[in-house]
C-alpha cells in the first residue's frame, strides 16, 4: 500500500467534500440505489430522483414489488432504463435468497443482476467496512494519473492493473471512506479536462504530472462515429385521446412512445405506415422537429398530427388522454413530441 497515498486522500476528503444523501447513510439498499443511478449520470441530476425513489421504494421488498410500469415511471428523465429494470430483478433475488436483506458478502453482492465489479466493492466497503476497491471512471483516472499509466483502457489486461492498484490503496480500517473519497478525487480535482494538479492532495508522488502527461491520461480507445437515424414521429389524436405504443426493440424497450418509421416519409407514406399499424388516419400537420442523442445512436425526428375517426385496437397501444399521457413511462427521446400531443390535447379540450 502507498501509505503517503493513503493518508493524503483521506486527509483531504475528511477536510470537506460535497453533501450528497447518499454519503450519510450506511444502509446498503439506499447505498445500492444510489450507485445503479449514479452510473451513467451525473451526481447532481441523482440527488432528486434518489430521495423521490427512496420515498415511494424505502426498502428492497417495495422495490421487488412494484408495477413495472410504475417503477419505470418513477425512473422517468434518468435514462438507461435497463438499470431499474436489472435493479427489481436483483431485488427479487435478495428477497428469494437473503431474506431482503443485501447480502455482506462481496462475492455474492457481485453476482446480483446488474452489480459489477464496481458497485459491489462500492456497497462491500461503503456498507459494510469490506476492504474491497471500487474503480469506477473517476477512480480509473486518478490511478491512471498518478501511477503514469499509458496503456489503452478497456481492455481486461489493463482493468485488472488498474483493480489491482486501486486494491492495493484500500485502508482496512476505513474502506467506505477511501471508496468516497477516491469518488471525490475523480469528480471535483482529478477531472477529465484541466485538473486541479496544483491543489491535488496527492500530486507531489504523481507520476503523470512528474512526466507532464496528466492530462493526457487515461488513454482510452476511439469512439466510434455515432450513427445518424431520420425518424418520423406520429402522433394520432382521436376523440380527444393521443395513440401510445409500448416499444419491443431492445432500445428503450418496455417503455410507452408514439408510433413513428425511419427516413424521410412523405404523408402517404406515413399513413400506410398507420395502415400496417391497423390505424386508418388521415394527415393534418407537421409539428415540430426534435433531436436526441444516445451513447452509439442520433434520431433526428419529424413529428406530425395524423387524425383518425375511431380508436381502433393497435397490439402493444393504447388511446390515452392527457392525464393517463402525463402518467406514462416515456423516454426523454420523445420528450418533444410528448409536449407536443400534451399541448394539442389541451386545446382539444379547451
Amino acid at each position: 500500500m502507498d501509505q503517503n497515498f493513503t493518508r493524503s486522500v483521506l486527509s483531504w476528503y475528511d477536510a470537506g467534500h460535497r453533501d450528497l444523501p447518499w454519503r450519510r447513510t450506511k444502509d446498503a439498499y439506499r447505498i445500492w440505489v444510489s450507485e445503479i443511478m449514479l452510473q451513467q449520470t451525473r451526481a447532481e441530476t441523482v440527488v432528486s430522483y434518489y430521495e423521490r425513489f427512496l420515498a415511494r421504494y424505502p426498502d428492497v421488498r417495495a422495490l421487488a414489488d412494484a408495477p413495472e410500469e410504475e417503477l419505470l415511471k418513477a425512473w422517468e428523465g434518468l435514462g438507461y432504463y435497463s438499470r431499474a429494470r436489472l435493479l427489481q430483478k436483483a431485488a427479487r433475488e435478495i428477497v428469494s435468497q437473503y431474506g431482503g436483506e443485501l447480502p455482506a458478502d462481496l462475492q455474492k453482492l457481485r453476482a446480483l443482476p446488474g452489480v459489477g465489479d464496481y458497485t459491489s466493492g462500492a456497497i462491500a466497503s461503503i456498507a459494510f467496512g469490506i476492504p474491497a476497491a471500487a474503480v469506477d471512471g473517476n477512480v480509473e483516472r486518478v490511478i491512471c494519473r498518478y501511477f503514469a499509466i499509458s496503456e489503452e483502457m478497456g481492455s481486461p489486461k489493463s482493468r485488472r492493473m488498474i483493480h489491482e492498484l486501486a486494491q492495493s490503496l484500500v485502508p482496512p480500517d476505513r474502506p467506505g471512506a477511501f471508496a468516497n473519497a477516491m469518488m471525490e478525487m475523480g469528480a471535483t480535482m482529478c477531472t477529465p479536462k484541466s485538473p486541479s494538479c496544483l491543489l491535488c492532495p496527492v500530486r507531489a508522488g504523481c507520476k503523470g504530472y512528474a512526466q507532464g502527461m496528466a492530462e493526457r491520461l487515461p488513454v482510452k480507445p476511439k469512439k466510434k462515429a455515432q450513427r445518424v437515424e431520420t425518424r418520423c414521429v406520429m402522433l394520432v389524436f382521436c376523440q380527444n385521446r393521443v395513440l401510445t405504443v409500448l416499444r419491443r426493440e431492445r432500445l428503450l424497450g418496455g417503455l410507452s412512445v408514439f408510433p413513428d418509421a425511419v427516413g424521410a416519409l412523405s404523408p402517404a407514406q406515413m399513413c400506410a405506415a398507420l395502415e400496417a399499424l391497423g390505424v386508418s388516419a388521415v394527415y393534418d400537420a407537421r409539428l415540430g422537429c426534435a433531436k436526441h442523442v444516445f451513447t452509439h445512436l442520433i434520431w433526428e425526428m419529424e413529428i406530425h398530427a395524423f387524425v383518425a375517426d375511431a380508436p381502433t385496437d393497435v397490439p402493444d397501444g393504447r388511446w390515452v388522454n392527457a392525464d393517463e399521457l402525463a402518467a406514462l413511462p416515456m423516454p426523454t427521446a420523445v420528450k418533444a413530441a410528448r409536449r407536443l400531443a400534451e399541448e394539442a390535447l389541451t386545446r382539444a379540450n379547451a
